[in-house]
């Protein structure tokens, strides 16, 4: 029954897998009598690393071919008359990658890594004054956001108390907004600036960005507000100029699939950036790509901004990384973007949710008991506060790996080529993505996990 309802999904909902490499049994290094090596996996992993576009290998080889025909010249003279002069190489992908986020061309550029690009914004927006010393984020943010608001507070010679953290309340798996707009207010006054994932890593909660954002600049315009959008760029819709958000940092090698390590983009509200002039400027961690390009090759000793979000780039990107994440966006291009997939993604992930909610291993998210032998769901049950992610929570936990119940659940979607990942030490993230993923799959992939959980039990009778 399940699995023709998945079926009648799948032909409702496009998929466009022919568009991606998928990882086979054989190449993934997976023996399994049961399949032929070139059975494709289930790649529910998007949300660590995207799949390959097809089309990238070319796009890739093209550069490559140029560098190979004419070195440094194609900087200024690309021996390929459909590809770009290296020197604007990033260019092309703004207008693609703008609507992803919801801004304006001018308010988005494509520059370093997401840890690098937050820490810069940092520097240029995290200014204390006076009672306003604070930085407010999430208690379980990701380790890399948490060293950057450390040190930027302690490159002020402020101490960890400048460091004001929202934490789940005990009994809950996740944070609801009232909990950060309490915190908001009592803490109203000391605050400079705001940083929250639009979608948290662990849990896969979709922030209320608009509302928060709101919240804050109604009560107190002067507090700097911005989103670590790493898990939700390419996930959700976004509309950050229409939400009044100061600054924003992503990578782009989860859903935007661009690659490992991939070049990574900022968006910056253009209220920060219209007034940018040689004369009149807000200190930043500057370089001479940020620089008026008419002048850049002159070499001059003024520091003369773009005036829009491309003052905040420092060198010149990687070609090979930005003709990848172009590849990549066409690909949302040809099939609508972000809004059309998110229709498919909201049945998918509600599909999943189904299918775990109605097995007897499931445990409800109120449940206090950690002894009980089953899995509880971390992410909101509501479908607009999260992405494409689910966070499924095995239990009960035991230290020795061999015995626990999410390492040997995991073990068994490993063998079957059903890509996930692992939180340790007892998380298991499951991503149906609407681009390369299907209803059937997704079916296939709870058949392993509770096939797991049955083979798993007899040891907890």
């Amino acid at each position: 029954m399940l699995l023709e309802q998945a079926k009648e999904l799948d032909k409702s909902f496009p998929t466009y897998k022919d568009d991606f490499c998928i990882p086979t049994f054989e190449s993934l290094g997976i023996n399994n009598d049961s399949f032929s090596k070139d059975t494709e996996s289930i790649y529910l992993c998007g949300n660590s690393l995207g799949l390959m576009p097809k089309q990238t290998s070319t796009a890739i080889n093209n550069e490559l071919k140029a560098w190979s025909m004419r070195g440094v010249e194609s900087h200024f003279n690309h021996p390929l008359s459909s590809s770009t002069d290296w020197v604007d190489i990033d260019l092309p992908c703004v207008p693609l990658l703008a609507p992803f986020v919801g801004a304006k061309e001018n308010e988005v550029a494509v520059m370093g890594s997401l840890t690098s690009n937050l820490n810069a914004l940092l520097t240029h927006f995290y200014k204390p004054k006076g009672k306003r010393t604070k930085i407010l984020f999430e208690k379980q943010a990701f380790p890399s956001d948490y060293y950057a608001f450390l040190n930027i507070v302690k490159l002020h010679d402020f101490d960890e108390s400048h460091l004001i953290q929202v934490e789940i309340p005990k009994g809950e798996t996740y944070l609801k907004t009232e909990s950060i707009l309490s915190v908001i207010d009592d803490n109203l006054d000391e605050i400079a600036l705001v940083c929250f994932p639009g979608i948290q890593y662990y849990t896969g909660q979709f922030f209320d960005i608009e509302r928060i954002t709101k919240y804050i600049k109604d009560k107190a315009p002067e507090i700097v507000v911005g989103w670590d959008l790493a898990h939700a760029a390419g996930n959700v819709p976004l509309h950050l100029h229409d939400w009044s958000v100061d600054f924003a940092a992503w990578c782009s090698y989860k859903y935007l699939n661009a690659g490992p390590g991939a070049i990574a983009g900022i968006f910056v509200h253009e209220k920060h950036t219209k007034d940018n002039t040689a004369t009149q400027y807000k200190p930043r961690l500057a370089g001479w790509w940020g620089n008026n390009s008419a002048d850049r090759f002159r070499m001059l000793e003024k520091f003369d901004p773009i005036a829009s979000a491309l003052s905040y780039r420092q060198s010149n990107p990687s070609v090979i990384d930005c003709v990848a994440l172009q590849s990549s966006l066409q690909v949302f291009e040809k099939v609508g973007g972000v809004g059309i997939l998110r229709e498919k993604s909201l049945k998918l992930t509600q599909f999943l949710q189904d299918l775990l909610t109605s097995s007897k291993y499931y445990i409800p998210q109120e449940s206090t008991d950690e002894s009980k032998f089953g899995f509880k769901i971390l992410t909101p049950l509501v479908q607009n506060e999260r992405g494409a992610q689910l966070s499924v929570l095995f239990q009960p936990h035991r230290e020795d790996k061999q015995d626990n119940v999410m390492e040997r659940v995991f073990d068994h979607l490993h063998k079957h080529a059903i890509i996930c990942d692992e939180r340790r030490p007892d998380v298991i993230r499951l991503a149906p993505l609407p681009l390369y993923n299907t209803f059937e799959e997704t079916y296939i992939a709870v058949q392993r996990l509770l096939e797991a959980l049955d083979n798993i039990a007899r040891d907890y009778v």
